[in-house]
């Protein structure tokens, strides 16, 4: 359990009202600055679609301003009532500030009309909804968007559809793209998780601790979907998560990346056009590199975004009075065309290690690479890193990847309160992982930006994942996750070396840490990470569909013809 779930917890027995109680403690984990306005609500407005289906919304009216700039913020986890009120919590915060705010259940979820299906309405259903505000006598025609997650998607689904009145928006955690089939297979560990916890946010027979449990702790679900994980064919791994099929899922799961839907709820297309926007993620978020690139997108295309990465996971509290404040100041700019801070760089990240925040110009920041090569001695455990290649010959390293007893993921990004960075050595004792760490360090070390592993390797079969994970080993002998990857090797991907070796690219996703003087710099390499990433079962086809498992003889090559290394963007700045 984590120190946010122990501390709801707390709050909850402290104040026990039942479902009032969450809300108050919500309220206590989350504290948003109130503006001077006092703020006048209107439950239950029906916003009209074009297809006749009626979406239910408050209105949340700065007391006194009768006009004005407006943020929408649109939801499928409950827009206001019992348990759900982090919606509720924002728009009235905004409205103090003098917004006029709707807030609004997305279609098919809790008291709007109409079927639910994840992400395929949100860009008809987001136009149509900022028309509506465009006509209120309340809403001057400058519109802004804010959320998280979902409710950041939904901003890029509205961008999208190019509403005029649509002028600024703020997605946190969050990317255009966010339901995407991966290269490296399929999403199961998202996908599942997020079922499960819409099951539980809708069951009326779960107290609100209970539904709280289930929707944050990942020790509670790891258990409750031990099997649903283990299940093949993964296509029918939703009835065990939610106890029913998922129609979508199986749709899509089934036919694969290249199912329309897939696309038609792709909007990278349109982040360059979109409204500027203020980008808000942590290291350890599950979204973080697709926000990346949606943030480079708009930088490129001069639309003036904001970058803020803290030190945070999908399911932290910590980034949610941040964001807020960085939306304070991002719609006083754009909807009130205040004039911003001349000062102010465009990238701002907090660092960690040193555990302080930085500015920059711009994202990545300048930097050179450092890379650290592999050497090992044929076993596997002893592995070390040094600033030159080993020697022409050194043996590589070989290790057994068995899907039946897949290399499990460790905390690391994950839809659960156990996300981030953990003590990774119970990992790192397993047969099917391989270790290479540095020396102490002499001096402290900073870098930033995207992190790769260079690898040259072999499989014993035709289709294999290769895993990477950096970590940073403390005084203490703690060894913490800091950033991760996975590629998967199929015919056609990967550069075919003469010897038959495959030379790979796994991106370890970005990050930006000091590693101080006396801490050792680690890699590990595995062939999997299940379930954040759907494990190889080593047969070709669609593996969605399948129910066989082939274990696999992996080889890593570490030698001056195969200079496999890890790469660090090293700070210039």
């Amino acid at each position: 359990m984590s120190d946010i779930t122990r501390t709801l917890e707390r709050l909850i027995l402290e104040n026990p009202l039942g479902e009032a109680a969450l809300e108050f403690a919500l309220a206590q984990m989350v504290k948003l600055p109130s503006g001077p306005c006092k703020v006048q609500t209107t439950y239950g407005l029906r916003v009209p679609m074009r297809d006749r289906v009626a979406l239910i919304a408050d209105h949340f009216a700065p007391v006194g301003l009768a006009s004005g700039p407006a943020v929408l913020i649109r939801t499928p986890y409950g827009r206001s009532g019992p348990g759900r009120s982090l919606a509720e919590m924002y728009a009235r915060a905004f409205a103090t500030h003098g917004y006029h705010v709707l807030n609004q259940d997305v279609r098919g979820r809790f008291d709007s009309e109409g079927e639910f299906v994840a992400f395929v309405h949100e860009g008809d259903d987001g136009y149509d909804t900022l028309a509506w505000m465009a006509r209120q006598p309340w809403c001057n025609g400058a519109v802004g968007m804010w959320g998280a997650s979902y409710l950041g998607y939904v901003q890029w689904a509205a961008a999208a559809s190019r509403a005029p009145s649509l002028k600024a928006l703020l997605p946190i955690i969050t990317h255009s793209h966010l339901m995407e089939y991966h290269a490296q297979g399929f999403p199961l560990d998202l996908l599942l998780r997020w079922m499960f916890q819409l099951a539980a946010m809708d069951d009326p027979a779960l107290s609100a601790w209970e539904r709280l449990r289930r929707i944050n702790s990942g020790s509670l679900q790891d258990r409750l979907l031990r099997d649903t994980f283990m299940h093949l064919p993964m296509q029918t791994a939703d009835a065990l998560a939610i106890g029913k099929p998922d129609v979508l899922f199986r749709e899509m799961s089934g036919a694969g990346p290249q199912h329309p839907v897939w696309q038609q709820v792709d909007h990278r297309d349109a982040v360059g056009s979109a409204p500027p926007a203020a980008f808000i993620s942590g290291w350890y978020d599950l979204f973080l590199d697709g926000l990346l690139e949606d943030y480079a997108v708009q930088a490129t295309s001069g639309r003036g975004p904001r970058l803020v990465v803290g030190p945070w996971h999908h399911m932290d509290y910590g980034y949610m009075a941040v964001a807020f404040n960085e939306g304070l100041r991002w719609f006083a700019t754009h909807l009130r065309n205040e004039p911003a801070n001349p000062d102010a760089r465009p990238v701002r990240l907090y660092v960690m290690g040193a555990n302080r925040w930085r500015e920059f110009d711009q994202w990545p920041p300048r930097s050179q690479p450092l890379r650290l090569y592999l050497h090992g001695n044929g076993v596997a455990k002893t592995g070390r890193l040094f600033v030159d290649p080993a020697p022409t010959g050194a043996a590589p390293d070989v290790y057994l990847y068995d899907p039946a007893d897949p290399t499990p993921s460790l905390g690391g990004p994950k839809l659960s309160d156990d996300a981030g960075g953990v003590d990774n050595r119970p990992l790192e004792r397993r047969k099917d992982v391989l270790v290479f760490s540095s020396i102490p360090l002499r001096e402290d070390v900073e870098f930033a930006g995207p992190v790769q592993l260079d690898l040259y390797v072999k499989s014993s079969l035709s289709t294999a994942d290769f895993f990477g994970r950096l970590c940073v080993v403390d005084r203490s002998g703690r060894s913490t996750n800091i950033c991760e990857g996975i590629y998967r090797v199929e015919v056609g991907r990967g550069e075919v070396q003469p010897d038959g070796s495959v030379h790979i690219i796994v991106a370890l996703s970005s990050t930006a840490y000091r590693v101080k003087a006396g801490e050792r710099i680690r890699v590990l390499v595995a062939s999997g990470a299940h379930p954040r990433f759907a494990r190889n079962l080593g047969v070709s086809g669609n593996q969605a569909l399948a129910t066989e498992m082939i274990a696999a003889q992996q080889t890593v090559f570490h030698d001056a013809a195969h200079p496999s290394a890890l790469v660090l963007p090293m700070l210039r700045e």
